[in-house]
C-alpha cells in the first residue's frame, strides 16, 4: 500500500527506494539512496528529478520490496563460479564471474523465469568467455513492490538446478599440433598456423607440448598424431587439408589414428569444413585453412567448450548455424559481438 505525499510536505520522511538521476551522455546513477531522510534543501533537486510527490510505503505480510526481492533472486540465480556484487542499487543487483572461464546459462529456465512477469534477469549470451569480476547478469523486481508469491516462484525456479548462471573453469590442456600439407612440409611456404594456434591456446591457459609437420599422407598424419599422444598431448589440433581437394587427406589421417565420433562440417562461417572427433578421451580438432586467414573462426567458439570438458556432438554443431555468420568487421571486437551467439 502506498500513500502519495507532495514533496514539500515530505521533509523528514525516509525514502522508500533509490531515486535515479540521468544527465544525457554524462551520468546515470543513484541521486538519493533508499533510507535517505529528506531535508528541506533536497526539495528543489527532487523536483528537478521529476519527483513532485513521494511515496510512503506500508508493506503487508504478502508484499516484498524491490531490494529484498533483488537479493533473494540474485542469490538463487548465481551458481558455481559466480558471485553477487554488492548491494542493490536502484533496485538492481548484478551477478559477476568469480573466476575466468566460460559462462553457461540455463537458457530455457531463464526464459521461464522471465515469463513469470514482474521479475527480470538479463544475461550475457551462453558460452561467452568471461574474466573474473566481469558482469554476467543483472536482476531486479520491475515494480517497487510486488507480491512475495511471485518472487518465491522465481527463486524456486532458479534454485532448482543450483542456479541459472555458472562459470566453468577451463582446463590447462597440453596440445599437440600437426601442421599438414606438402607445401609446408617441403618448405615451399612458411607455416602460419603454429604461431596463431599457440597464441590462442596460451590465452586460454593451455600450452603446446609438441609440433609436428606432415605431408599430404594419410599414414604420416596418423603417425604424427600418435607421436603427439605419446609425448603427453591431451588435445590434438590439426591444421589444413580439410577441403574436398584430392590432396587434402587430413580427415582420413585423423580417422586412421583412431578417432571416433567424428563430426565433419559445420553451419559456421568461417569454419564450414571444421572437424571434431575423439581418440579415447582426447579431443581432436581439425582446422580448415580459414583459421590461418581469419582472426576469429569456429575454432574460437569450440575450443573453450572443449576445454570445459564438453563432448561436442552433431546436434551441438547444428545449433551453431543461428549466429554462426561472422560479419568480418574491420576492427574485430569478439566476443563482444553476435558471432556464435
Amino acid at each position: 500500500m502506498t500513500k502519495i505525499i507532495p514533496v514539500e510536505q515530505a521533509v523528514g520522511m525516509v525514502l522508500p527506494h533509490d531515486i535515479t538521476e540521468i544527465r544525457t551522455e554524462e551520468f546515470k546513477g543513484r541521486a538519493f539512496r533508499k533510507g535517505h531522510i529528506i531535508k528541506a534543501e533536497d526539495v528543489e533537486r527532487l523536483k528537478r528529478l521529476g519527483k513532485d510527490n513521494i511515496y510512503a510505503l506500508e508493506l503487508g505480510p504478502d508484499d516484498i520490496h524491490e531490494n529484498e526481492a533483488a537479493e533473494l533472486m540474485a542469490g538463487a540465480l548465481a551458481g558455481p563460479g559466480t558471485s553477487v556484487s554488492g548491494e542493490p542499487v536502484e533496485g538492481k543487483l548484478n551477478i559477476v564471474a568469480a573466476h575466468d572461464g566460460l559462462l553457461k546459462v540455463d537458457v530455457e529456465s531463464l526464459y521461464r523465469f522471465n515469463l513469470l512477469g514482474e521479475v527480470m534477469c538479463a544475461t550475457l549470451h551462453n558460452n561467452t568467455p568471461v574474466k573474473k569480476g566481469e558482469q554476467l547478469a543483472g536482476t531486479r523486481l520491475i515494480p517497487l513492490v510486488a507480491k512475495r508469491e511471485i518472487v518465491n516462484s522465481a527463486v524456486n525456479l532458479a534454485e532448482k538446478n543450483g542456479g541459472l548462471l555458472k562459470v566453468a573453469r577451463l582446463r590447462q590442456a597440453k596440445a599437440g599440433l600437426i601442421i599438414t600439407g606438402n607445401e609446408v612440409f617441403h618448405g615451399r611456404i612458411k607455416d602460419a598456423f603454429e604461431p596463431v594456434l599457440r597464441k590462442k591456446l596460451e590465452r586460454l591457459g593451455s600450452e603446446v607440448v609438441a609440433v609436428r609437420f606432415a605431408p599430404d599422407s594419410v599414414e604420416t598424419i596418423a603417425a604424427e598424431i600418435k607421436a603427439c599422444l605419446d609425448e603427453g598431448a591431451d588435445l590434438i589440433i590439426t591444421s589444413g587439408g580439410m577441403s574436398v581437394d584430392p590432396d587434402d587427406v587430413t580427415r582420413q589421417g585423423i580417422a586412421r589414428a583412431g578417432a571416433q565420433d567424428i563430426v565433419y562440417g559445420t553451419p559456421v562461417l568461417p569454419g564450414a569444413m571444421f572437424l571434431v572427433g575423439y581418440i579415447g578421451k582426447v579431443p581432436v580438432l581439425g582446422l580448415p585453412a580459414c583459421g590461418m586467414f581469419h582472426k576469429i573462426t569456429i575454432f574460437d567458439l569450440i575450443l573453450p567448450r572443449v576445454l570445459c570438458g564438453e563432448k561436442i556432438t552433431r546436434e551441438d554443431i547444428a545449433r551453431m548455424g543461428h549466429g554462426g555468420l561472422c560479419r568480418q568487421c574491420k576492427t574485430c571486437v569478439y566476443p563482444i559481438c553476435g558471432f556464435g551467439k
